[in-house]
């Protein structure tokens, strides 16, 4: 037996010992990439918001419509929990209704989203209008992106379900979408509070 391969199973043995899941450790590594890239969209937002101020433009944000789509993403939150319930129990037609549930919010969020930028937009706050502006979309937006992202997975997920690939319990790929979309959700929250709120 070569080095190399011994290395190999001494390294899959130690996993399973340690019952660390190769999968979900790599979701966590990827969730932990996420941080640092959101984390650094948002220190600039807020350094161009505390030395660039745009009061005007920042009054524009209509607090009520972003607080009724932060209410239907964390509601989509929600039917994740349950999607993951379903799978674990081997219940196919609640996951796959579950999992459509979310698509559905997922998508009114963008529609939401949609919305508002198109209002801003109206009123002369755009991308390249100001500082304060080009910060807000750029970190908006790629939110909204992470959410179409999950949207896609979350089709793909229940087509698998769909077709029974969870069934007898094997609920990780169900998992492994819940902590992308739960992710995406809290960073929502963070935005929301310090984009909206403050």
């Amino acid at each position: 037996m070569s080095t190399e391969v011994a290395l190999h199973e001494e390294e899959f043995r130690a996993g399973r010992f340690l019952g660390i899941d190769h999968r979900k450790l790599g979701m966590w590594l990827f969730l932990g990439s996420e941080v640092m890239f959101f984390g650094g969209l948002l220190a600039a937002f807020l350094h161009y918001k505390v030395n660039n101020p745009s009061p005007v433009e920042h009054d524009l944000l209509d607090v009520t419509l972003v607080g009724i789509n932060t209410f239907i993403l964390l509601s989509s939150s929600f039917t994740v929990v349950l999607a993951l319930d379903a799978a674990q129990h081997s219940k196919r037609q609640r996951l796959v209704a579950f999992l459509g549930l979310t698509i559905l919010l997922g998508a009114a969020f963008l529609a939401g989203q949609g919305l508002e930028f198109s209002d801003l937009y109206h009123h002369g706050m755009t991308l390249s209008s100001s500082v304060y502006g080009s910060s807000f979309f750029t970190l908006t937006g790629f939110h909204g992106l992470h959410v179409l992202i999950g949207i896609l997975w979350a089709g793909l997920t229940l087509r698998k379900g769909a077709l029974g690939r969870f069934d007898d319990g094997k609920s990780a790929g169900v998992e492994l979408f819940g902590l992308y979309w739960h992710f995406v959700d809290i960073v929502w929250i963070v935005l929301f509070t310090l984009i909206y709120l403050t």
